[in-house]
């Protein structure tokens, strides 16, 4: 695994490999499953869609030590995120049940040791976001801004469930070069892991197969250095 992401920048997960990579059994990422289900909805999506949910936390993790930061807006700049970057975006905490429980802890202490090892073992500032992409408007997009890095060292996109759709293909693109690679996470709690200073990536719209279709991510990110903030005003 890390010298897959040394060498391509990228490295997928089945569930058994991620349970192993956090020392936790499987049955108690499943457990968390159901939290999913009461997402709110993203109040800022700008292409007027109504198909995404979600929440977010932060957290800074220092080897075993995993602290909560407190509740702040997720910012990005527009480099990273045309569609949504230099706007503030306040989105719901991760329910204490969720962020406190050993699973959730043993996975974001798990990130960030890999995270050491590909770069170095310092602090990594961590935010986790929860999202559930459904098809209410017919279609839901789980990366409206396309093609796209998100200014941080290390990306762990991990499939949670997926339900009554087709599509969601995920695309990896080299950041220097032609290269790529796509495929389709299909199996819950496997993982999508991409050294984000290496590669791009998106994934492709969903669109149902039956009723209610929608596909539920886990996506955390690890940085150095700090959280990306808006630049202070004089």
């Amino acid at each position: 695994m890390a010298a897959a992401l040394r060498d391509r920048g990228h490295a997928v997960l089945d569930a058994m490999s991620l349970a192993a990579l956090a020392a936790t059994p499987l049955a108690d990422f499943a457990a968390l499953g159901a939290s999913w289900n009461d997402l709110p909805p993203d109040r800022y999506l700008r292409d007027g869609g109504r198909y995404r949910r979600r929440r977010h936390a932060s957290y800074v993790v220092d080897g075993d030590a995993v602290r909560d930061v407190p509740h702040r807006a997720h910012w990005q700049p527009v480099d990273y995120n045309a569609l949504h970057g230099g706007i503030e975006r306040w989105f719901e905490p991760v329910e204490p049940a969720v962020a406190q429980s050993t699973a959730w802890r043993q996975l974001l202490r798990a990130l960030g040791a890999l995270a050491s090892g590909l770069r170095s073992a310092q602090p990594w500032f961590v935010e986790a976001h929860q999202f559930r992409i459904d098809t209410t408007d017919g279609i839901g997009r789980p990366t409206p801004e396309g093609a796209h890095r998100d200014g941080v060292d290390l990306v762990a996109v991990i499939l949670v469930a997926r339900e009554g759709i087709k599509g969601a293909e995920t695309r990896v693109f080299d950041a220097a070069g032609p290269a790529g690679l796509r495929f389709t996470l299909r199996e819950p709690w496997s993982c999508l892991l991409l050294d984000d200073a290496r590669v791009i990536h998106e994934s492709t719209p969903i669109q149902p197969t039956g009723a209610h279709g929608h596909r539920d991510t886990l996506v955390v990110t690890l940085r150095r250095g700090g959280f990306q903030d808006p630049a202070p005003t004089a």
